[in-house]
């Protein structure tokens, strides 16, 4: 038997590894915050100590981009120590941990998929804080997976996509910024690849930095678009028009990587993952929207 422990589990990536259909044989362990509190090191201790899991994945994050730049001592305690909690407790009972991250460690100021040889520089408190957060499992565990995922959407929490929504359905003209390239990520996709890997830790591992994303790449505006078409069946759309406009006409506290792109190809060649369609995750987004009504 397989034991998974899943942290953060009330998000978007962490709602969609609880619902993924694992194999026989394998016990999931899906905490939210309230039941591990990543932050708390003594707890962390006790509780890994006490479930013995083979393999953690560590979905807990402090996401909030631009409040991270008021407050980046809260974003360093949930980005930063709470990873190095898990990867110290993992040490001591021999478990792997898989990290998920984000393009945001990146400058983004390229125009070249970055791969995972590319010196991080990020240029936000919330990146800062999950470099450090990288690095401090790095560090502390040989046996760790640290996953980069980028503009993660799905029916759960609160999203892009779920924003586009609410906006289509109230507005007839949407303004979406069009010069920031990357490529969306539907987390149920995200998922699958996570528990693929987790399949492999225990035979043939390939421990360290990987990158995983959707495919293919757009902007917002372009993803805004794919959104708006694909709800017109099955959501009241309001909205006629979507005006493409530039990063300087939409300014945010804390600045947005122009492009981040992410190189798959590692992934690929280690795993055998290949990015899936963005498209395919709207869809299914929609139709679990649908479903709950």
């Amino acid at each position: 038997m397989t034991r998974i422990l899943i942290t953060g589990a009330s998000g978007q990536v962490g709602s969609s590894l609880a619902a993924h259909p694992w194999p026989a044989g394998w016990q999931v362990n899906a905490t939210d915050r309230s039941a591990l509190d990543i932050c708390a090191a003594a707890a962390v201790d006790r509780f890994i100590a006490d479930t013995r899991p083979d393999i953690v994945v560590n979905t807990a994050a402090y996401t909030a981009v631009d409040l991270a730049e008021q407050n980046p001592e809260l974003a360093c305690q949930v980005n930063r120590d709470g990873p190095a909690n898990l990867a110290r407790a993992c040490d001591r009972v021999g478990a792997a941990l898989i990290h998920l991250s984000t393009d945001y460690v990146f400058a983004g100021t390229t125009d070249k998929p970055c791969t995972e040889s590319v010196r991080p520089a990020p240029q936000t408190a919330y990146g800062a804080s999950k470099l450090a957060g990288e690095q401090a499992v790095a560090q502390l565990l040989e046996r760790h997976v640290i996953l980069r995922l980028s503009w993660v959407f799905s029916e759960y929490g609160n999203n892009f996509l779920k924003t586009m929504l609410r906006l289509a359905g109230e507005r007839s003209r949407l303004t979406v910024v069009d010069d920031q390239h990357g490529c969306p990520t539907y987390a149920g996709h995200a998922a699958a690849a996570i528990a693929r890997i987790a399949g492999r830790l225990q035979k043939n591992p390939h421990w360290g930095t990987f990158h995983y994303c959707d495919g293919p790449a757009t902007t917002w505006f372009g993803f805004a678009r794919e959104i708006v078409a694909a709800a017109r069946q099955s959501h009241n759309i309001k909205t006629t028009e979507i005006t493409p406009v530039t990063t300087a006409e939409f300014p945010t506290p804390a600045p947005r990587p122009r492009y981040s792109v992410l190189d798959c190809s590692k992934i690929d060649v280690a795993y055998g993952i290949q990015p899936q369609p963005w498209v395919e995750g709207i869809a299914t987004s929609l139709r679990a929207l649908s479903a709950a009504g």
